[in-house]
This record gives structure tokens, C-alpha cells and sequence, in this order.
């Protein structure tokens, strides 16, 4: 059983912008996560999310849609005002709505003047290691994930809503990372669930094919940044973009979107400033799936279903191989 060790402290570095303190989505200041793990027997979900402050004022926001076999909760809204208006949460597909609904309970406890509401829920689909079927998430699992958020490193691999997703031939989860920019900074987190070669820096790195339900990613893209709407949208097509660097195949059944939003409700960047945000955004996302990969576990769940971790000595190997590493 190898350690659970970020992608970085591999000495696989990603890119050549520098990361934030924590590299981690928790870097842009005002973003907090927090996480609710089911793990026992057959059931292996949960819920992630993902909380920024100012969100009831409404936050600039885009969705970026790279194939919609997905139930994204509050997506048609988002992209009507530009905006997000609640925390972001992710989960299992079947357990969606009933976030959704916990979201929304949570929110009108804290606004009892609130009449209309547009919560954004996530979904990737964990049924090859879960009993999805069972629905087990309930709201006190979603209100426990929100009470919880903080702005520390959040946790990666199999937790949250990763806890019982899969990825390029391995087990995955929640990842995250982030870039420094000199006028801010870009974090994301992702819940990888996709089909496709594992591919680091350049370099394949086949698996055994999964037979498994999903291949999906949900991606939140967070910033400081005095991005609008519209800006916002192109960062979140690079995310989608950026499931290529590690191997994705967009299969014909997977529910890829982006979320982007900022903190930042003063616009004030061109779209010729735009060449740093989309490149740090690409950055972030490789390195948040590879940490996916590299900070999961073995898992063994519904039907003795397991999915392996990705040998890290296997990684190493293949890259010093194609000379990536010395």
C-alpha cells in the first residue's frame, strides 16, 4: 500500500507558473471547501463544496459544457445572468437532487426573507463502486460539508464526492491546485470520473480499461481576478480543454463541464489580458487531475468491484524512460 502523495511531491512539476501557498482552490482568498465522506461496504460517495464568500450578493459566473451527459442542477440560470447566487456542491448522480434540495434548505435557514433561489449541483456518476441506486446522501451529510468549509488545504483523493470515482484506468476522486498571478490568483478543484490513457507530461501511461458507469469531470475553476461573465465563460472552455493534457477521450457518454466564477465584482480585464488567466487555468486543472489520481487509494466497493491506485513508482518509471524526468 504506497502513501497518498500529491503529484508535485512526486517531482513532477506541472507547467512553469508558480502554484499558490497551498496550491489548492483554498488559495483564492474567500474560498473555502468542505467535505462529508460515505465509505462503508457498498457505498462509496459523498459530497464536496465548494463556498465562497459573497455568494449571496451573486458572484460572476460562467458553465462551460464540453459534453452535457449530465445533470448539472442550476446551469440555465448561471448562464442567463451570468452569476452564481449559492455555493457550488458536488456529488454522485443519483444523489444530486437531493442535494439540491439540502442546499436549498440550508440556504433559506440563513435568509429567511429569500423567495427564489438557484442552487449549483454537481454530478459525477461513482455507481461502479457505490450503490448508487441506495441514494444514501442525506442532508445532513450536505449540511455537515457546508458548516465544515474552510480555507485550509482540502483533502484529495477518495473523500467528498471522489470517494468512489475513477479515472483513465485507475482510482481517482477530488484534486486541486492552483497558479499565482501578478494581478491574482486561479484554484480549481476537480471530480474526476473520465475514460481515456493517463497521459504526465506528454508521456502515456496505459491501464487495464474499467468497466465502469460515468466518465464524467466536474470542474471548478474559483479566482480573484476582475474577470466578467463572458471572460469567465472562455476561462471555463479551457478547463474543459485542459481534460486532454492528462489523457481524456470525451467519451460519447461523459458529462464534462466547467464552472468558473470570481470574487472580484469590479470588471476591469481586457480580453487581451486574458493569455495568463487561460494559461494558469490549464495548468491548475492538469495538475488538480493528476493529484486526483495520485492521492487516491485502492478502493473495493458494490459488488467487489476495485479500482488501484495508480502505482506512483509506475509514473516515475515511464517518465524517466521518455527522458520527461532526470
Amino acid at each position: 500500500m504506497q502513501t497518498p502523495r500529491r503529484v508535485r511531491d512526486l517531482g513532477v512539476t506541472v507547467g512553469t507558473l508558480a502554484p499558490g501557498p497551498l496550491n489548492a482552490i483554498t488559495d483564492v482568498p474567500g474560498v473555502r471547501v468542505g467535505q462529508t465522506t460515505v465509505s462503508s461496504g457498498d457505498l462509496h460517495t459523498g459530497v464536496t463544496a465548494i463556498v465562497p464568500d459573497g455568494y449571496p450578493a451573486g458572484l460572476p459566473a460562467a458553465v462551460a459544457v464540453g459534453n452535457g451527459y449530465g445533470k448539472l442542477v442550476g446551469s440555465t440560470q448561471v448562464d442567463e445572468l451570468g452569476m452564481i447566487e449559492t455555493p457550488v456542491l458536488l456529488t454522485g448522480t443519483l444523489s444530486v437532487f437531493r442535494v439540491a434540495d439540502a442546499l436549498l434548505t440550508w440556504l433559506l435557514d440563513r435568509d429567511p426573507r429569500a423567495t427564489s433561489l438557484n442552487p449549483v449541483v454537481g454530478e459525477t456518476n461513482d455507481g461502479h463502486l457505490s450503490d448508487i441506486r441506495r441514494r444514501p446522501i442525506t442532508p445532513e451529510h450536505v449540511h455537515a460539508a457546508l458548516d465544515s468549509a474552510s480555507a485550509e488545504l482540502p483533502l484529495e483523493g477518495c473523500v467528498g464526492a471522489g470517494t468512489g470515482t475513477t479515472a483513465l484506468g485507475f482510482k481517482a476522486g477530488i484534486g486541486t491546485a492552483s497558479r499565482t498571478l501578478d494581478s491574482g490568483m486561479i484554484g480549481v478543484l476537480v471530480q474526476a470520473n473520465f475514460s481515456g490513457t493517463l497521459t504526465v507530461l506528454g508521456t502515456p501511461i496505459p491501464a487495464q480499461p474499467l468497466d465502469a458507469d460515468g466518465n464524467s469531470c466536474m470542474i471548478v475553476v474559483a479566482t480573484d481576478l476582475p474577470l466578467d461573465a463572458r471572460q469567465l465563460g472562455r476561462v471555463a472552455r479551457r478547463a474543459v480543454f485542459a481534460m486532454g493534457r492528462v489523457g481524456s477521450d470525451y467519451a460519447p457518454g461523459s458529462g464534462d463541464y466547467a464552472i468558473a466564477f470570481t470574487t472580484n465584482r469590479t470588471p476591469g480585464f481586457t480580453d487581451r489580458d486574458l493569455r495568463a488567466p487561460f494559461r494558469a487555468t490549464t495548468e491548475s486543472v492538469e495538475e488538480a487531475l493528476l493529484n486526483s489520481l495520485t492521492m487516491a487509494r485502492t478502493t473495493t466497493g458494490f459488488h467487489g468491484r476495485t479500482a488501484h491506485a495508480v502505482p506512483h513508482d509506475l509514473i516515475l518509471t515511464r517518465l524517466r524512460s521518455a527522458g520527461v524526468l532526470a
